[in-house]
């Protein structure tokens, strides 16, 4: 199996990074645009194999697509990161052309790929690969919901002093600030609903601190987060290549489901070797399905902005 990553700063180096660690495949190529950075990753990449004890292969290449032929997954992470203050609306105008650019170049040598969007702003990146494409869109996915759950948990595990293993929460919505939904009524600690060890007022606290926690990363760094986005990436990856059936919310074309249609956004999906593979009805309530509807506005907003763009 051969998986490529395009764009190899530090969320596709990361992601390569565990990928390799994980042996998910055989073959990993590395790609960026500027001049030597992939090349050089890879090669300090490799220089770890030893060390780390993993046989897959990791080559560099600047903008040789070539390189890319016959990949199974792709994983686009290309893009300017977020700055601090800068909303994920604002990426899409500086965005859109790299992705929908990558998109076609990484189709042209391997037509069967499927592909796995970081670049945000994430759920509008993610219906450009799909609408710009014309693929089947159960092989285009968006990455965000796995990288938003797992926050949550973390977040959920600071507030109940526990490993976040213990823990399953799910996040829905769009990938941003104000779209995510974390879904406190459905999260369970060993089986036990989390509402029975956290208060409403604590509960609704860890739900706000995961809405905000890509802001407030980007706040303490400087640019965007990298570990457990690159992680999250890897993990996508692992469960198609492996053909895990895992259930895992990401972000994914709708017609009809949850009552949306035309728009990528984040809910509950069965990930396999076809790419997604069915999208899971969680039974939302009333409440959770008017923040789902709402979260959708927003993203079909920023969606709308692709109309305006000459790409």
């Amino acid at each position: 199996m051969k998986v490529t990553v395009v764009g190899a700063g530090a969320v596709g180096a990361t992601c390569a990074d565990n990928i390799a660690r994980r042996e998910i495949c055989d073959e990993l190529v590395l790609l960026d645009i500027k001049e030597g950075v992939a090349e050089g990753k890879a090669m300090d990449l490799m220089q770890t194999a030893q060390l780390e004890g993993f046989d897959t292969r990791i080559t560099g290449s600047t903008n040789d697509y070539s390189k890319t032929a016959g990949s199974t997954v792709a994983v686009i992470t290309s893009g300017i990161p977020r700055k601090p203050g800068m909303t994920r609306e604002e990426l899409i105008g500086i965005n859109a052309g790299i992705v929908k650019t990558v998109t076609e170049n990484l189709l042209k040598h391997s037509p069967e790929v499927i592909i796995v969007v970081i670049s945000n702003p994430m759920d509008t990146m993610t219906y450009l690969a799909l609408k710009s494409s014309g693929i089947p869109k159960n092989r285009i996915i968006g990455m965000g919901g796995i990288l938003d759950s797992a926050r949550f948990r973390f977040y959920l595990s600071q507030a109940l002093h526990c490993s976040p293993n213990d823990l399953q929460a799910t996040v829905v919505g769009g990938h941003g600030d104000t779209t995510m939904i974390p879904l406190t009524r459905l999260a369970t600690y060993c089986g036990t609903p989390v509402s029975q060890h956290l208060d409403e007022a604590r509960l609704k606290k860890v739900a706000a601190d995961t809405m905000v926690g890509g802001a407030t990363l980007t706040g303490l760094l400087g640019t965007s987060a990298w570990y457990a986005p690159g992680s999250a990436g890897a993990t996508l990856v692992e469960a198609i290549i492996r053909d895990e059936k895992k259930l895992m919310p990401c972000c994914v074309y709708h017609e009809g489901e949850y009552g949306l249609s035309d728009i990528c956004i984040g809910v509950p999906v069965i990930i396999g070797r076809n790419g997604w593979e069915k999208i899971v009805d969680f039974q939302l309530d009333e409440t959770e399905k008017a923040a789902l509807v709402k979260s959708a506005d927003a993203v079909n907003s920023m969606n709308s902005v692709l109309s305006t763009l000459s790409i």
